[in-house]
């Protein structure tokens, strides 16, 4: 994984200083709330409902074990001995002391962390493939652009104030893991017809209020010329974005009002003017950062390990979990393993201290010290041996990060929603519970299939509902909490936008309400189609019916 050099130490050393400074002058009333807000959310931290709120980067969800126990002491310490793992492949302690923070700050710095550009309208954590590295089926390794990009944008003076919060993903395999469709700008890893690497550049995607799918801006984008690219991108946006009305500040909004095409000439202008300028990469600069991301010393294993096999054979339950949680490995004998933070009873996404700690030394026993985040909320080992996945599992069980869930119902993605956050219409984490305690039957749940669920406490979508096979979204009925539901979206490569099926649902109807339009699907579903594939076909009316005549 990509370290420090002493340039990124000088600058998050002198950020965590000037930090303090600002919050001892806040707290001593020589700074207004309205001057303090912009140095707050420069340095991760926000207001929510009843404490502050810091969140901290995991640049594309990768983290050192080191790393790891760094925040879990940090919770133990200075928050209430847990913290949140989001869709951004970030963490967020959601009850620290604004006292606090800037040591907070000061400990991270010294792990190699920090939580600039965790927030504010600026470009924020850029996210990747959380199997990067490892997949069979990606051209490249996407990390060494994603760190690329990640020193580019952070501290770049013409991003520092843009119209809006902006947001980077990068994917180079051929399953998009990292939904870049859903991104204010994707990039994917292509070859062209002469086998050269390159680009395919999309922009004008995101959730939120006026959800987009993103637009393929241009086809094949020379390796060389990706900060070029982006540059003219960010200055095409910073140029015409709307800054007088939030709810219109994003790009996508600026790509739809120009129409694609037009947003298009007008970067590609713009990156005619950049081209072959200083902000082109040479190959030696690629290299340079590539080697921070040099494969492990794998040892020579035999592709199908016997031991595994007659485990999986013998033991139906770590089969089960083998079958969801053991993504298949590019290097022989070895495997990458979801650790699943979607327990029945406990809030999607949140790890306590101690389990933090102890996934910490399970890194440095079975893989190599590395853990990763996924944008679905759970966590990874990308480098296990075959041979030890048994003795893994056993532990895995022991910690509660073991249920068999991966692609199915209750693998929720799920914000914090009205539990913490100020912009909240409505509670999530009761709600992914209830559905979670509804569905706690595993055998019922392989039997259902692979199923999306993402639930969003507000407009915001912070828990991506609109990608959902089913996605739920909390809102505000006069005063009350009621959620809206939406079937048929789904991320990936072709990634798609759920339709609401109609009126919203009070909060005790909503497990009946999954368990009728699972009803419809286990009645209706053609051979091996997953639930995606028979809303595709039947269309919305078939499930509508369903629920509606059987909750009003």
């Amino acid at each position: 994984m990509y370290r420090y050099d002493s340039f990124d130490g000088a600058i998050v050393a002198q950020r965590v200083s000037q930090f303090r400074d600002q919050t001892r002058r806040f707290l001593a009333g020589e700074l207004t709330e309205d001057e303090f807000r912009p140095l707050r959310l420069q340095n991760g931290l926000y207001i929510q409902k009843y404490a502050p709120m810091l969140r901290v980067a995991a640049p594309y969800g990768l983290l050192s074990s080191r790393q790891l126990r760094t925040l879990a002491h940090i919770g133990r310490k200075y928050d209430r001995g847990y913290g949140h793992f989001t869709t951004r492949q970030n963490i967020q302690f959601n009850w620290p002391q604004l006292a606090d923070v800037p040591d907070i700050l000061a400990e991270l710095a010294e792990v190699e962390m920090h939580a600039i550009q965790t927030s504010g309208n600026c470009i924020r954590n850029v996210t990747s493939d959380h199997f990067a590295g490892v997949a069979g089926d990606e051209l490249i390794d996407p990390r060494p652009y994603a760190e690329l990009i990640r020193q580019w944008s952070t501290f770049h003076p013409e991003f520092a104030y843009l119209p809006r919060k902006f947001k980077i993903a990068v994917s180079a395999a051929t399953d998009d893991r990292a939904a870049t469709l859903v991104h204010d700008i994707g990039i994917q890893a292509v070859r062209d017809a002469g086998g050269d690497t390159g680009f395919r550049v999309l922009a004008g995607g995101g959730l939120g209020r006026t959800p987009i799918i993103g637009h393929v801006i241009r086809e094949f984008l020379p390796r060389a010329e990706v900060l070029n690219y982006l540059d003219a991108i960010l200055r095409v946006y910073n140029r015409f974005g709307r800054r007088d009305n939030k709810h219109k500040a994003r790009i996508k909004i600026l790509v739809k009002e120009l129409t694609p095409e037009v947003f298009t000439r007008e970067v590609e202008a713009e990156w005619a003017r950049l081209e072959g300028g200083p902000g082109t990469v040479p190959d030696a600069e690629i290299e340079r950062i590539a080697a921070f991301f040099v494969p492990p010393r794998y040892e020579r294993l035999p592709g199908d390990d016997a031991s595994f096999r007659a485990a999986v054979a013998d033991n139906r339950a770590f089969s089960n979990w083998v079958k969801r949680n053991v993504f298949p490995h590019k290097v022989p004998g070895y495997a990458a393993v979801t650790l699943s933070l979607k327990k029945t009873g406990v809030p999607p996404g949140d790890a306590t201290s101690d389990q933090m700690d102890a996934v910490a030394d399970l890194a440095d026993a079975y893989t190599f010290g590395e853990v990763r985040v996924s944008h679905e909320q759970n966590l990874i080992f990308a480098d296990v041996r075959q041979s030890a996945l048994l003795a893994l599992w056993g532990e895995l069980k022991d910690l509660g990060f073991a249920t068999p869930n991966i692609g199915l119902l209750t693998n929720i993605v799920c914000c914090p929603g009205g539990d913490f956050c100020s912009l909240a219409n409505a509670k999530s984490i009761p709600i992914a519970e209830a559905i979670q305690r509804r569905f706690d039957d595993l055998d019922y749940l392989h039997d259902i299939g692979e199923l999306d669920l993402n639930i969003s406490g507000c407009m915001n979508a912070c828990g991506h509902h609109h990608v959902g096979h089913i996605g739920i979204l909390g809102v505000d009925k006069n005063g009350a909490e009621w959620y809206q539901v939406s079937i048929g979206g789904t991320q990936g490569s072709a990634a798609a936008l759920g339709k609401v099926i109609g009126p919203s649902f009070a909060a005790n109807e909503m497990p009946d309400v999954i368990a009728r339009l699972i009803d419809v699907y286990i009645e209706r579903r053609h051979n091996d189609e997953r639930f995606i594939d028979t809303v595709q076909r039947l269309g919305v009316e078939a499930f509508k019916e369903r629920v509606y005549v059987s909750t009003h």
